[in-house]
């Protein structure tokens, strides 16, 4: 019998339905809660809405693990039919989803759960990777996850905010450094540690427009390796205008190293603690 595995992940890796619809990729999808209303995170509620509501009512939401119970059900559906999973988590010290992921995978057996101890598109180059591994190798959903597992602490992924206004609704900063960020126009750069869980921590402070800061970010970020994993670099963002978008991507792509550029949305996790005005980028290094 040839065999079947599936690659899935949770709704924070912001990999496209396109893309998901095209290699088979599962996806879990974690909760977005207004007080008693809760929504499935890009199924009936995306980052529009988010926007637009706190624009509206000032309200912003909740978001929740996908539970044990959830990640029973999912992973049992591939199991039953015949699949191995290789299923790769939000880093486990932004969410319980890991940990219950792990719970579930040890009920229902034939599943490798990975802790990305990433975010976004750092986990959105994981996931890519499984799935490359899938369909241009032979390894095994064993042999997969240890070579996804390898390529963790390999993963570079930082953003930029150009408004900390929802940073200061979700209680992430206060509203006098919100106000001085933007009386002076300060552009976070905010990495992601991936030692540590997925841990933040604010790293260069960049002052002017966004689509300044932005280019100035990219090159900077690009200058500092020169040992790149060609294979693809990830763009994420939330309601960015498309011209700064496409500037990104242009200097990534003037580097000559990536065989492929991806330029994604953010899904409703990542719109919903970071708001409008934030890109980042993600590679993976050798």
């Amino acid at each position: 019998m040839a065999r079947k595995i599936k690659i899935t992940s949770d709704s924070t890796c912001d990999v496209s339905k396109e893309l998901c619809d095209a290699h088979n990729i599962g996806i879990a999808p974690l909760h977005v809660v207004y007080g008693s209303e809760s929504y499935d995170d890009m199924q009936n509620i995306v980052p529009e809405d988010i926007l637009r509501r706190y624009k509206e009512k000032k309200e912003l939401p909740k978001t929740s693990a996908v539970s044990i119970y959830e990640y029973v059900h999912f992973f049992r559906k591939y199991v039953d039919d015949g699949y191995e999973v290789v299923h790769i988590n939000l880093g486990s010290s932004i969410s319980s989803s890991h940990q219950n992921a792990v719970a579930a995978a040890e009920e229902v057996g034939g599943v490798y759960v990975i802790d990305s101890q990433s975010l976004s598109c750092g986990m959105a180059l994981l996931v890519l990777k499984a799935v490359d591994y899938v369909e241009k190798t032979d390894l095994s959903a064993k042999e997969i996850a240890e070579k996804i597992e390898g390529l963790i602490p390999k993963i570079r992924m930082s953003f930029v905010v150009d408004d900390l206004e929802f940073l200061r609704a979700g209680g992430r900063c206060s509203t006098l450094a919100m106000l001085g960020a933007n009386l002076l126009s300060i552009k976070p750069c905010i990495e992601v540690d991936n030692t540590k869980g997925s841990a933040m921590t604010v790293g260069r402070k960049y002052r002017g427009k966004l689509d300044k800061v932005v280019a100035q970010y990219t090159r900077e970020k690009l200058s500092q390796y020169t040992n790149f994993d060609g294979d693809r670099a990830y763009i994420i963002s939330c309601d960015v205008p498309e011209e700064i978008v496409n500037n990104m991507y242009e200097i990534v792509d003037s580097l000559g190293v990536f065989k492929e550029i991806i330029a994604g949305s953010a899904g409703c996790t990542i719109s919903s603690h970071c708001g409008s005005g934030t890109i980042g980028i993600g590679f993976l290094v050798k």
